[in-house]
């Protein structure tokens, strides 16, 4: 089968407040506002398509004219958007984040969309929406029957799944969910939740033993934890393998959506066949070049991706 990814997960629409000088939490702060189509799967669905990777979005939006140039950007991108289903209301979220002057996070509110439509798309055509695809991405806090069903059919029909984390609800309720999923990736204080250590404190040793030790008790595959500047640590099951992997230096414009960025590169390399040391260093480039675009996608990620000695090094390899 040809590679093809199926994204399951949630759109949102991002309302970002840039501060121009230092960021006053309880004062007033001037800068600039602007509106950014956003959410864990459609920015992972939008990454995975301007890479070149087939990339069919399951996922639900407002039928009115948000909904509608969410949808326009995704095909521009030759995204397959047939399994979108289109709601009357909340069929998206709303994200409100604050970023401060070196355009770091400094604060945010969520809005969480209405999952129903969703829920109904993945039940009425789930099947044939694995079936089709070689491997499949899933958003795993949407909830627990949308996480259930896909595993399900994903285990019926042999397909890897690559598990990212919305706000980890779904994730701390239903433990048993890890089990089947191939690799799983986080940021450092998701990983805390989940491992019930500070991993990024820990020396290598602690660090190694803390994500070896998770996975056996979990049955998870592999799991990456991402650590900001200071890059990621990656662990496999089955070999015991572990490692880090720095970051490379980059400009700062925006950091949002830096982690799904991060995930989708990882999910591409894994998808050509690298192993996960390799495909990590393909989504911290893709991190990287999403923390300099002003929006949550780099929108040149293709030609970056072709004119990138290391990139191009490990898929020809």
């Amino acid at each position: 089968m040809s590679l093809s990814a199926a994204v399951i997960g949630t759109v949102f629409i991002d309302c970002k407040g840039f501060a121009r000088d230092s960021y006053i939490p309880t004062g007033r702060n001037l800068g600039s506002i602007q509106f950014v189509h956003g959410g864990v799967g459609r920015n992972v669905a939008e990454n995975l398509a301007r890479m070149g990777v087939p990339t069919r979005f399951v996922s639900s939006v407002d039928a009115a004219g948000l909904g509608q140039e969410v949808l326009l950007r995704l095909r521009r991108t030759n995204t397959d958007t047939q399994y979108v289903a289109e709601a009357e209301r909340e069929g998206m979220g709303m994200w409100l984040a604050v970023l401060d002057q070196a355009g770091d996070l400094a604060g945010s509110i969520s809005q969480m969309p209405d999952l129903s439509a969703m829920e109904q798309m993945i039940s009425q055509r789930g099947d044939e929406i694995v079936r089709a695809s070689s491997h499949i991405m899933l958003e795993l806090d949407l909830n627990a029957n949308i996480s259930r069903t896909v595993l399900k059919l994903a285990k019926e029909h042999g397909k890897p799944v690559y598990g990212i984390p919305g706000n980890l609800d779904v994730v701390m309720s239903h433990p048993e969910l890890m089990s089947g999923l191939a690799c799983f990736i986080c940021n450092h204080v998701e990983a805390e939740r989940l491992l019930g250590t500070p991993v990024h404190e820990l020396d290598e040793s602690g660090q190694r033993d803390a994500m070896l030790g998770y996975m056996r008790q979990s049955g998870l595959a592999s799991l990456v934890v991402t650590l900001g500047a200071e890059g990621s640590l990656y662990a496999v099951a089955e070999s015991g393998e572990f490692g880090k992997q720095s970051a490379f230096p980059v400009n700062v414009q925006d950091t949002s959506g830096a982690g799904d960025a991060f995930f989708s590169g990882t999910a591409m390399g894994l998808m050509r066949g690298l192993a996960l040391k390799d495909a990590v260093v393909c989504g911290t480039k893709v991190a990287g070049w999403t923390i300099e675009s002003p929006e949550n996608n780099c929108l040149q990620l293709d030609s970056l991706m072709q004119k990138d000695e290391i990139i191009q090094s490990l898929l020809v390899n």
